[in-house]
């Protein structure tokens, strides 16, 4: 059984999708898995790959949404989206993505942060 986290983040990821699909977006995955990751949303516009971290709150009091995809979780989400290119034989630009959602009784609030981190370049 799925607990309440776990149902407003398949909201959430529900009203992401349609968001990406009235802004012209093609949905390529959902919940696509690599290992222990998983990227909620892939995407196409136009030569664009993206990548995207649905994050859905009841409400911003501890934080908007978006500041819960810590550097970790990028890096998890950097490793899955390599391995989806690789695996698709993908070579078009890559770019990652954060949806934000606050759902009260009220309203609902969504904030897409279009490149919302990129890769690390490590030096050698």
């Amino acid at each position: 059984m799925a607990s309440n986290s776990q149902k407003l983040g398949k909201i959430g990821e529900e009203i992401a999708n349609k968001h990406l699909l009235k802004n012209g977006y093609a949905i390529l995955e959902t919940n696509w898995r690599y290992k222990k990751y998983e990227v909620d949303l892939i995407a196409r516009i136009g030569e664009t790959i993206v990548f995207v971290e649905v994050k859905t709150r009841k409400s911003g009091t501890f934080g908007e949404p978006e500041i819960f995809v810590t550097r970790q979780k990028q890096n998890y989400l950097i490793a899955a989206a390599h391995q989806y290119m690789f695996d698709k034989n993908c070579e078009l630009e890559a770019r990652f993505d954060i949806i934000a959602i606050i759902i009260t009784n009220r309203n609902q609030n969504l904030n897409h942060l279009e490149g919302a981190f990129t890769p690390e370049v490590k030096k050698i």
